[in-house]
């Protein structure tokens, strides 16, 4: 398996084997689990996810950064990839970080479904 480079190529892979719900779904559960009062309906559009993590990823980490680290251990998005990010840019950086958070979400639903 290639693991998705961009968010598009992470959506077109999720539609493609038709778990995108499932992404959805799973991505809603390590919400919950993080206590984060965020849930996406299954419907979403992949626009709509992208902006809303996004903007929540970056409130976290202005306002909340130990939910935000929270968050991170729970996904299991890997330490060495969050240090490897350029903070000057809270921005730039949460949408980065948003980005690897579906990522993970995606690995561990396309393992699930493959094995």
């Amino acid at each position: 398996m290639q693991w998705p480079i961009t968010f598009s190529e992470l959506i077109q892979q999720a539609e493609g084997l038709k778990l995108y719900r499932q992404l959805i779904v799973q991505l809603n559960k390590d919400l919950a689990l993080a206590n984060l009062n965020l849930s996406f309906n299954e419907d979403i559009l992949p626009s709509s996810l992208k902006l809303m993590l996004h903007e929540t990823i970056y409130k976290l980490i202005q306002e909340r950064f130990m939910d935000y680290l929270n968050l991170l251990y729970i996904i299991d998005v890997p330490e060495k990839q969050i240090r490897s990010l350029d903070g000057t840019d809270t921005l730039e950086m949460s949408e980065q970080v948003s980005f690897m958070i579906l990522k993970r979400e995606w690995q561990k639903v396309w393992y699930k479904n493959h094995y």
